[in-house]
């Protein structure tokens, strides 16, 4: 077996195939997590899931395990992540241990294993409150694709109460966590990315106001971009409210952070202004 420890240490390869096939072995037995896009895109899902049923102590050869993975291919990539932890889901319904399997699948060393475990938070008609205390461990996660399927996996609830999920976001965006931070922003950005926008946003974004103060200056890149994408969206619907929000911004908190979030969010509408300039000198 190859030695995982300096498999670790890897930088991921810029073309499927180029990754080494000792690499692939130990990301579809679930025993490293993907570094890159490019491993991502390579897995063996139905190789992975069966293994990490497996370490869980679970039927690898379940027949509920087994009609998802027959059916794989017809659902888009990200949809198969969700239907193969659905499966997991299920498996366990009866386990006298669920909560320990549920812990040992969102500590798994394979990322995937660990976004699988997010997941599970969609299935159990939990509150949104307790849908955001159990997806904390994950919004916080060291990997950035577990930090993804996070968002993702609470997104619907936040859609269905926005009231409540910009209340309950507020503590998040004063966390000492960037991880935590940029969460509360990028989950609740009206457009999204992958995922239904949130059209109540979309209309009155200045709703979210109070999750987006706290970081107008934030010290972390990761968090201000965040932010500025946020802000991007929202001028695609509401653009003078976003300029506005620039302008006062800058106004009051002159800092190169600042800077680069109101740059960076204007960014869309500054385009169509240059646009519509070079259309006016071509007819002149």
């Amino acid at each position: 077996m190859a030695d995982l420890e300096l498999l670790r240490a890897r930088k991921g390869a810029f073309r499927i195939a180029l990754i080494p096939p000792e690499v692939l072995d130990a990301l579809n037995d679930g025993l490293l997590p993907t570094v890159n896009l490019n491993e991502f895109l390579a897995l063996d899902l139905a190789r992975l899931s069966r293994a990490v049923a497996q370490q869980l102590g679970l039927d690898p050869a379940h027949e509920r395990l087994t009609d998802t993975l027959a059916m794989l291919a017809a659902f888009k990539p990200m949809q198969r992540h969700t239907h193969i932890a659905r499966a997991l889901y299920d498996m366990t319904a009866e386990h006298a241990q669920r909560d320990a399997l549920a812990h040992q699948l969102a500590t798994h060393p394979s990322d995937i294993a660990r976004s699988w475990a997010v997941q599970w938070l969609q299935f159990g008609g939990q509150s949104l409150a307790r849908r955001l205390q159990g997806v904390h461990r994950f919004a916080a996660d060291a990997h950035f694709g577990v930090r993804e399927f996070a968002w993702m996996a609470v997104r619907d609830g936040v859609i269905a109460e926005l009231d409540s999920a910009l209340a309950l976001l507020q503590p998040w965006v004063h966390d000492g966590d960037e991880n935590i931070r940029r969460f509360a922003s990028e989950l609740t950005r009206p457009r999204g990315v992958w995922c239904a926008p949130i059209k109540a946003l979309q209309a009155e974004p200045w709703r979210a106001l109070p999750l987006l103060e706290p970081l107008r200056a934030d010290g972390s890149r990761y968090v201000q971009n965040s932010v500025a994408n946020w802000l991007n969206d929202a001028s695609k619907s509401q653009p003078l409210w976003v300029r506005e929000i620039g302008e006062r911004w800058l106004a009051q908190s002159p800092t190169p952070a600042t800077r680069y979030i109101v740059k960076r969010a204007l960014r869309t509408l500054n385009k169509k202004t240059a646009g519509a300039d070079e259309e006016e000198d071509s007819l002149a």
